[in-house]
């Protein structure tokens, strides 16, 4: 009888599950179908007509979006802002996790309260200064700005995260390396990196979404040539407003990179999250 009712138990939880999942998948699904359609067809009826009017269904608008110029450039200008970001941010904060968490140097205390203190610093009180400092250094309207600010703003929670991840591990195993002569960057490239490697991609995925899908650094920092697809976006339904043979294909292509990234580290991810909730 408790299999009976486990079994059953199992089976409400998943098909919940596969509920919401549908729910969620719902509207990527309809703004894919809105990519395959005409300007016409879409003014006529909504994405769902495609299920009884195949033939609406074409890649004509993905083929006029790689002849958008401006469409095109701004999506490598989203890579070129959100993958070195993501570098830069993944590795600076490791190196500093580990100082903080295993490192003995003068003001290691009161250096991290410092970045602690920094993560209730919110983005909006920084970006008038910065503003001014970019455009004395000519960094201005560059992506290299871009990426500098996303860094310095990403650094506090990565380097917390990552410090209180690296200081859960064994400290006899740290001690085990050094008795058998391994040099502190050895110890950390050989050993702290392989067991961090669930936090460090737990954090690679949350910072690579947010500089993805950021568009208010992006509209102040960024000019013309610069920008990234959210901006690019933004700026095609401000000037054509109904252009949504040009705004469907962009917006699905903005939001399909991101969601195949999370899958892909999906595990890494989980085991990430759950890191240190079971003793």
């Amino acid at each position: 009888m408790n299999a009976i009712r486990r079994g059953l138990s199992s089976a409400v939880v998943q098909a919940f599950l596969v509920v919401i999942g549908l729910v969620w998948m719902t509207p990527l699904a309809g703004l894919f179908l809105s990519s395959l359609r005409s300007a016409e067809d879409t003014a006529e009826g909504g994405w769902w007509t495609v299920f009884t009017d195949p033939g609406q269904l074409s890649f004509d608008n993905y083929a006029a979006l790689l002849e958008n110029s401006g469409m095109t450039q701004a999506f490598w200008n989203t890579v070129l802002i959100s993958v070195p970001t993501t570098v830069l941010v993944v590795a600076v904060a490791a190196l500093a996790g580990y100082a903080f968490a295993w490192l003995d140097f003068p003001g290691r205390e009161p250096i991290f309260l410092v970045v602690v203190a920094l993560l209730v610093v919110p983005v909006q009180i920084g970006l008038l200064p910065v503003a001014k400092l970019f455009g004395q250094l000519g960094l201005f309207g560059t992506i290299p700005g871009v990426v500098l600010f996303h860094v310095a703003y990403g650094l506090p929670f990565a380097v917390f995260l990552l410090r209180n991840y690296f200081a859960e591990m064994p400290k006899e195993m740290l001690e085990a390396a050094r008795m058998d002569g391994g040099s502190e960057w050895r110890i950390f490239t050989r050993l702290v990196l392989p067991v961090g490697r669930p936090a460090i991609a737990s954090l690679a995925i949350f910072q690579f979404l947010w500089v993805w899908n950021d568009m208010l650094v992006a509209l102040l920092f960024a000019d013309s040539s610069s920008q990234p697809l959210t901006v690019e976006l933004q700026s095609q339904i401000r000037q054509f407003g109904s252009n949504i043979d040009v705004l469907a294909p962009g917006a699905f292509l903005s939001l399909v990179v991101p969601v195949v990234v999370f899958f892909a580290f999906q595990r890494h991810f989980v085991q990430g999250v759950m890191a240190g909730s079971v003793k």
